[in-house]
């Protein structure tokens, strides 16, 4: 019997609806709005678009979405072997394992989302994905464009597709590079700051204290980290992965194999979008990826799963 993995969605799978048909009247929406002191349930059913997509709103938002799905998964008698996220989704998947009070989890990932906007003033840092590219003629076209300032590889989050970040004018720089070292596309990300560089420090610091005043358990089921792709069940060590998270690349295409090579062959996308199914059925289309993000796809996993 191959083994589940459970694996949570970051920021840019938000939408507008997500989370209402799964668990409208879910308590975890009041739990989530008093944790951040706004109406959080209209928000994400509602919108405006804008103001979900804004980096503080948007990841208690997700987070609580991918909890609601979560729960819904649970109720329906789902279980799991592992668990992984991706980038914010590493939060969500330490609520599911049971190291995080959701509350908790909520509160720290708005504080997490203000933190790494205002590291670095609108405008002046920058995202853009690579695709076609090796990833060592990536890192090289980052390492060339360093002149114009930080640029370095931010997510490796399949064959083929490697996303950077830094400073505006060095992505703009680095691109430039990589398709003329053979990238058949780069594509500047919509994204508010940027993410996963060095210019997060920042943001990683005032993250540890805040990390340090959160209660956290050991994890009941093993998680598959994004700074190095290890297995982590030690509450002790949630700390020190989370703050390297930040400035450190997601390495979500060694995070999917190391979960292959634990024996797990049917991953389970729990919240919004589909982002991370995709990415996994490039990374390994020998397994099964399913998904949880509305009635009709939880009907289809525990079909699945059954």
């Amino acid at each position: 019997m191959s083994k589940v993995a459970l694996v949570f969605p970051g920021q840019g799978s938000q939408a507008v609806g997500m989370g209402r048909e799964l668990g409208e009247a879910s308590p975890r929406w009041e739990a989530a709005s008093a944790a951040v002191g706004f109406d959080l349930r209209r928000l994400c059913f509602e919108g405006p678009e804008a103001d979900l997509t804004l980096t503080a709103n948007t990841q208690p938002a997700i987070l609580t979405a991918s909890i609601v799905a979560l729960d819904a998964l649970a109720a329906a008698g789902a279980s799991c072997d592992f668990v992984a996220g991706h980038s914010l989704g590493e939060y969500s998947a330490l609520v599911a394992a049971g190291a995080l009070e959701f509350a908790d989890a909520v509160r720290t990932v708005r504080a997490r989302g203000q933190f790494m906007q205002e590291a670095v003033p609108p405008g002046e840092g920058a995202m853009a994905a690579v695709l076609g590219l090796d990833r060592a003629l990536v890192t090289q076209a980052c390492e060339e464009a360093k002149d114009a300032g930080v640029v370095q590889v931010a997510n490796l989050n399949a064959p083929g597709q490697t996303v950077i970040a830094g400073a505006a004018a060095a992505v703009k720089r680095a691109v430039e590079l990589a398709k003329a070292k053979g990238a058949k596309r780069a594509l500047p990300l919509p994204v508010s700051a940027p993410f996963h560089s060095a210019l997060m420090a920042p943001a990683a610091a005032r993250l540890e204290a805040v990390l340090r005043t959160v209660r956290i358990r050991d994890l009941r089921v093993p998680l598959v980290t994004n700074v190095d792709a290890d297995l982590l069940t030690d509450g002790a060590r949630v700390v020190d992965v989370l703050v390297r998270q930040v400035t450190a690349p997601v390495r979500w295409e060694e995070v999917v194999t190391r979960l292959v090579k634990e024996g797990a062959g049917t991953f389970v996308e729990v919240g919004p979008g589909k982002v991370l199914s995709g990415l996994i059925r490039r990374i390994a289309p020998e397994v099964r990826v399913l998904n949880v993000e509305d009635r009709s796809s939880l009907h289809i996993t525990m079909e699945a799963l059954r």
